[in-house]
């Protein structure tokens, strides 16, 4: 358990005198399970940023985003959310499984505040969850190593403005990107993508 400090953390926590401080925040607010508290503010967020590596060590950060309550906290030990159709790279989703390491990082940006999961991820094509989540292709599963708040001070206050509309839902069609749609990019589609024929489905630029 423990934010995982290193010779680099360390070199600049010595640096400007924060070895004290961090080892404090480390014993008291970093616990590898989540609290009553931590599922209230993970469930009512709609979005959140998934940090993962590749083989190599080669980072990337991607924006994952939802109705409130599409990341689920399973139990103390497991949060879970769906991966929906994307542009088709699965960088990130193809990144955790060679490298299960990552990052996750809740906003409020309303309110602000914030919390970071760190945990190894693990996908299941057969997750009882994924009947939950319509559209889903499938479902990430993250056991927590580390859960903590982050200082908030420098989180500017935005509002929000409207929900995405690609978001899949039971009660309605969801949209077709029309990037989709383009000449570069319609042949190259998986065959069962509903950009190719959209039928009833509206084709929206965002």
């Amino acid at each position: 358990m423990g934010a995982g400090f290193n010779e680099g953390s360390r070199s600049l926590q010595d640096r400007f005198d924060t070895r004290a401080l961090a080892d404090r925040i480390d014993g008291l607010l970093v616990h590898d399970t989540i609290s009553q508290g931590d599922r209230e503010f993970i469930e009512a967020r709609d979005m959140f940023f998934l940090a993962t590596a590749d083989a190599e060590g080669r980072p990337t950060c991607s924006y994952k985003g939802g109705e409130p309550g599409f990341v689920r906290v399973v139990d103390e030990r497991t949060v879970a959310f769906p991966n929906y159709d994307g542009n088709g790279m699965y960088l990130s989703t193809g990144n955790l499984l060679v490298h299960p390491d990552v990052g996750m990082l809740f906003i409020d940006l309303e309110r602000g505040h914030r919390m970071r999961l760190d945990g190894t991820a693990s996908i299941d094509p057969d997750d009882p969850l994924l009947a939950d989540y319509p559209e889903a292709q499938f479902v990430v599963r993250v056991r927590p190593r580390a859960v903590f708040p982050n200082c908030p001070r420098y989180i500017h206050r935005y509002e929000l403005k409207q929900r995405s509309r690609f978001v899949p839902r039971d009660d309605c069609l969801t949209p077709v990107p029309e990037w989709k749609r383009s000449d570069w990019a319609v042949d190259a589609l998986p065959s069962h993508d509903p950009a190719r024929d959209p039928g009833e489905r509206e084709v929206l630029g965002r």
